[in-house]
């Protein structure tokens, strides 16, 4: 359970849900977790159940719409543990309003990408100057999202962002490999949280387990146990990748749960 020792880790959004789970693998494989986000009574609930399993983590406030949080976010870490090796731009609101090309106004355009994209654009541009005095260089592991995959009936300006996010893995990757400093992407599928579970509904749970490959839909350690993998050293020749952790549901044809329903393999 060594796979991150001595590693200092920031993970942005790590008060609640996959940002959680994330923390949690990542202080059980030896890394100093800083764990953030705008909640602090939040944020010190997961430290302390952290600390408890005996890991090592503590709570930074940052606002991911405030640059000013986000560069004291990485100087105050930097000052408190000599280094950063480890950054997961998990940050994101998703819970904005989002929907067709029609309904959105650029208010709740500019919103969304200004937490979603912008965001996770500068704490990027933020923390390459530390990641470039290590020797050993770091990890980027941006949080993305199958909504990149293709396109939907709603959540329009959300699954732009993350698009966006696709790319600036790939140019952070290409600019900054040479450094070692490594960049990926994990595209979560449909994750159920102990935050969020009340909050979906039995008919699209239903939805998603029809056209998932396994028996069952995500849950944060899913995502945390790649994050594992990125943010180690076996995944030392591994950069610019969009890797999408779905139980399959992206690997096949959208007809496919249909046609079972059918028992035909072709129509």
């Amino acid at each position: 359970m060594n796979r991150l020792k001595d590693k200092v880790a920031i993970v942005t959004g790590s008060t609640s849900g996959i940002g959680i789970g994330i923390a949690n693998l990542f202080a059980a494989e030896g890394a100093k977790v800083v764990i953030c986000g705008r909640r602090e009574a939040k944020g010190q609930e997961v430290v302390d159940a952290i600390v408890k399993a005996g890991g090592e983590a503590s709570y930074h406030f940052m606002d991911i719409t405030d640059t000013d949080s986000i560069e004291k976010l990485f100087a105050d870490t930097a000052e408190k543990y000599g280094k950063i090796d480890i950054l997961v731009n998990n940050a994101a609101n998703v819970a904005l309003k989002d929907g067709r090309v029609d309904e959105l106004t650029l208010e709740m355009w500019d919103s969304i990408f200004q937490s979603d994209m912008r965001g996770t654009f500068y704490a990027t541009k933020c923390v390459i100057p530390y990641m470039q005095e290590n020797e050993n260089g770091g990890s980027i592991i941006n949080i993305g999202s199958m909504a990149s995959c293709g396109g939907d009936l709603g959540s329009t300006a959300y699954a732009c962002a993350k698009a966006g996010v696709d790319m600036l893995t790939q140019y952070t990757a290409l600019q900054y490999g040479k450094q070692n400093i490594r960049c990926n992407c994990v595209r979560p599928g449909l994750i159920v949280t102990p935050q969020n579970d009340a909050n979906v509904p039995q008919v699209l749970k239903d939805i998603f387990t029809s056209n998932i490959m396994v028996n069952r839909y995500g849950c944060p350690e899913d995502i945390g146990h790649m994050c594992v993998y990125l943010a180690s050293d076996e995944s030392s020749y591994f950069t610019g990748q969009v890797v999408t952790v779905d139980g399959g549901l992206n690997a096949h044809t959208p007809t496919v749960a249909q046609f079972k329903q059918l028992s035909s393999r072709t129509w």
